[in-house]
């Protein structure tokens, strides 16, 4: 029986969910089960919205893209056992790709913990190594304590994922306490003398060029990157995860740099003597790519001082708000050097720019069918606008979004590339039109990866959510085809698999869907999903014959500044 709750006390589940309700949680995203029966009814008298899913790695996944575009932890929950399992991926790639995430997991009652019985197992010493706190909790008074710092480590620099485990039988107990207040934690400054040496750094410079990466994208630290990047005149260029840190018109951006063959702007970063690294995750591309060619020195800033690693020896370190230490950059320069700015021309790196730009834009008057990638990506950039958001799943297609599709503002194309998880985008979808309704949302992903996590298309239909997904049909497993091919003299394993009549698919869950024809077809496609009331799914058939054009054109490039 449920304790009675009186003037000192509540329901432990009732507690849990105030104590979400004062961390501003509006959705949360899950499966539920028997042991979180407590804090599911808690959920029907609160205007937390919990939202329904078909697959627990799904709803992990809804939650990691929330999180990465509101910077407020999302949530997901799943119960015991193969519940707990199903969300390991979810969380695993949110804690890696830096989204702030919490995980709340049901689980047995402690009267059954310390023995084999049904369902139970360590979930939270599964979850430590892929989470940046899992805690069960022992006893409901410590409900407060735990949601706090649950958010509060999920949401500081750099964000990851938390995970909350709740015994059964302690949500049914009486609670005492209240939730605890959220206060803003400000994070420590930069040092002013490192900030002193990374300016005498740049000033010395003969061709430097500022590195962004997935710490680059947050609000504050865009806008003071963009700053920086006018007063000193040096180009920027971003990672996979980075896009947007500087608008794509500017002239200060050079595009996206990540891609294992030798492109235009790698050879540019070679080239550079001085690299001013600004948010840049190595979990996401690796500095042994990079660091060749003429010795570097390296500015690393970021919330988190330099990972050890034999490429990435840096000269000066700036560990602290990265806001903050491009801030006092700026200061010094427009203080100090007024006179002097910008330092270097930009105009100097605009051959190199144009070069890219053109380069993007080859084929964009393609007519060819199956679609060349970078037509298709040519038509995508044209019929989403500047704060609209694309998603990409993992798989062939990643690679040339990553290189082809650029963006205006940041935290408006994601791309898991740190945990580099297949299924993300779909569902991910789903989370970030939660986040932002008026906004158009499309995820682009392969057949491979789509079908992994396709269920959920189910969830878009009965939330009447608009989320396009575009397929990008080739019938194998692109990616790992093309890397073999590269690896074996052209040579790959059996790697093809069928897939279903897209437009009868979609019909089947009450979805739009569309299988284009011919490349003249996509623009009114896409125009036409996006007045669906409802998720729309549009099926590409793909030239995949492009990827080993792309990998010997980009073992050619000798561009030199």
């Amino acid at each position: 029986m449920a304790a009675k709750s009186d003037e000192s006390g509540m329901k432990a589940s009732d507690l849990f969910v105030k104590c979400l309700e004062a961390e501003g949680v509006t959705h949360i995203f899950g499966i539920p089960g028997e042991e979180n029966a407590d804090v599911m009814i808690s959920l029907m008298d609160s205007k937390i919205k919990f939202v329904l899913c078909r697959h627990e790695q799904a709803a992990a996944f809804m939650a990691d893209a929330y999180g990465r575009l509101t910077g407020k932890a999302g949530v997901c929950l799943g119960t015991l056992g193969p519940g707990a399992t199903n969300l390991v991926t979810g969380v695993a790639d949110a804690n890696m790709d830096r989204a702030p995430l919490v995980c709340i997991l049901g689980q047995a009652d402690t009267k059954r913990l310390h023995k084999e019985s049904h369902q139970n197992m360590d979930s939270i010493a599964m979850y430590r190594p892929i989470s940046k706190w899992a805690q069960s909790l022992y006893h409901p008074d410590n409900i407060p304590e735990i949601v706090r710092k649950g958010f509060k480590l999920a949401e500081a620099e750099k964000p990851g994922a938390v995970v909350l485990e709740l015994p059964e039988d302690l949500m049914e107990h009486e609670a005492k306490g209240k939730p605890l207040p959220v206060s803003k934690t400000r994070r420590p400054g930069a040092d002013h003398k490192a900030v002193a040496q990374a300016l005498d750094l740049l000033m010395n410079a003969k061709n430097p060029l500022i590195l962004a990466g997935n710490g680059a994208v947050r609000k504050r630290a865009a806008a003071q990157l963009q700053r920086l990047a006018k007063n000193t005149g040096i180009g920027v260029v971003n990672t996979f995860m980075g896009k947007g840190a500087v608008p794509r018109k500017d002239p200060h951006c050079m595009y996206t740099v990540g891609l294992q063959g030798k492109d235009h702007i790698l050879v540019a970063l070679r080239e550079a003597d001085v690299v001013l690294s600004i948010g840049y995750d190595l979990v996401e591309w690796s500095p042994s790519f990079w660091n060749k060619g003429t010795p570097k020195k390296i500015i690393h800033v970021d919330f988190w001082p330099a990972e050890i690693d034999d490429h990435y020896q840096t000269t000066v370190e700036i560990a602290g708000d990265v806001a903050d230490a491009l801030w006092q950059l700026n200061e010094l320069l427009e203080g100090k050097h007024k006179n002097k700015l910008p330092l270097f021309d930009i105009k100097k790196r605009a051959k190199l720019r144009e070069t890219i730009k053109n380069d993007l834009e080859m084929e964009k008057d393609d007519a060819s069918f199956p679609m060349k990638p970078q037509k298709v990506l040519y038509d995508v950039r044209q019929a989403l606008g500047p704060s609209d958001i694309l998603l990409s799943d993992v798989g062939a297609h990643k690679m040339w979004i990553s290189r082809y599709y650029q963006c205006d503002t940041p935290n408006t194309c994601l791309i898991s590339n740190g945990f580099c998880t297949m299924g993300f985008a779909f569902p991910g979808s789903i989370g970030a039109k939660l986040a932002f309704p008026d906004r158009k949302i499309l995820s682009i992903n392969g057949d491979a990866g789509f079908f992994m996590n396709a269920q959920d298309i189910e969830t878009a239909v009965r939330l009447k959510l608009n989320v396009v997904a575009m397929i990008w049909l080739d019938g194998e497993y692109g990616l790992i085809k093309w890397k073999q091919q590269n690896s074996f003299n052209g040579k790959h394993s059996d790697l093809a698999f069928g897939n279903p009549d897209i437009e009868m698919w979609a019909k089947s869950y009450g979805a739009w869907g569309r299988t284009i024809k011919k490349a003249a077809e996509l623009p009114a496609a896409l125009e036409e999903a996006f007045k669906q009331k409802g998720p729309a799914v549009i099926g590409v058939p793909i030239d995949y014959a492009e990827n080993r054009k792309l990998t010997k054109r980009l073992g050619e490039i000798e561009f030199t500044i």
